[in-house]
């Protein structure tokens, strides 16, 4: 097995990080690493921005669900589909600017921010490294866009915590490669897959001194009290996003 194939599949979340700030010869190489991601029609449509500052992050933490390790992070990044960029070509070439009212602009902003985001995951595991990456961005987007004084056409996607690890964390199992891995056409028979993959998520949970509960349990609770996750129906069309054929 290669380094990059054994950093890739070695992943794991860290919300713990020691006082050892993370070098700036190493972020600039996280930062560049997501920079050489693929990008729809090579539209590079992703920005990064990068908070040390303690108080800023404190305020983050607050507006990603008050989760402590955005503030105890030395390096808190955000993600953001960007396409103000774009719209800045389009002036400069005198055209308009329609396709961004496209439902179609959210999936390559989306896909784009995915991309760069485990490029820069996998530099910065390969460098020794903690992550964990923060959806909770979207909680208050609102927030977010005023505090980062984003643009039109920019919207934060997902967040980063970086530094070194303060402690070891064990690997959570993954479901069965059957369960996502499909040959020719997509198989939905899954159910005895997920019903075994519940036991062994428990066996891990017990392991690690945790309440045990089966994984499809917390699915099912977390998409049953989130059918609305944040406030991006409202602020995906104030920054620009009408999506008018959605």
């Amino acid at each position: 097995m290669n380094e990059v194939v054994q950093t890739l599949k070695n992943h794991r979340s860290f919300r713990q990080y020691s006082n050892q700030p993370v070098e700036p010869e190493k972020l600039q190489t996280m930062i560049e690493s997501a920079q050489a991601a693929p990008s729809w029609v090579h539209g590079q449509q992703v920005s990064i921005i990068a908070i040390k500052d303690p108080a800023r992050k404190q305020q983050l933490s607050v507006l990603c669900g008050n989760q402590k390790h955005v503030a105890a992070a030395p390096v808190f990044l955000v993600f953001c589909m960007d396409f103000y960029r774009a719209k800045v070509a389009s002036e400069l070439e005198g055209k308009s600017f329609e396709a961004v009212k496209d439902v179609d602009a959210l999936l390559v902003g989306a896909t784009d921010v995915g991309i760069s985001l485990s490029n820069a995951i996998a530099a910065a595991e390969s460098m020794g490294l903690g992550i964990i990456p923060i959806g909770g961005v979207r909680r208050n987007t609102a927030g977010v866009i005023e505090l980062l004084k984003l643009p039109e056409y920019v919207f934060p996607v997902v967040g980063l915590c970086v530094g070194y690890p303060a402690e070891e964390v064990s690997q959570k199992p993954r479901l069965p490669l059957e369960a996502i891995f499909h040959e020719e056409q997509y198989n939905p028979d899954v159910q005895g897959l997920l019903e075994a993959y519940n036991q062994t998520h428990r066996e891990y949970l017990q392991q690690q001194g945790m309440t045990e509960r089966d994984w499809t349990s917390t699915i099912a609770h977390f998409y049953e009290i989130n059918p609305e996750y944040g406030d991006a129906k409202r602020t995906l069309k104030q920054q620009g996003f009408s999506c008018d054929n959605l």
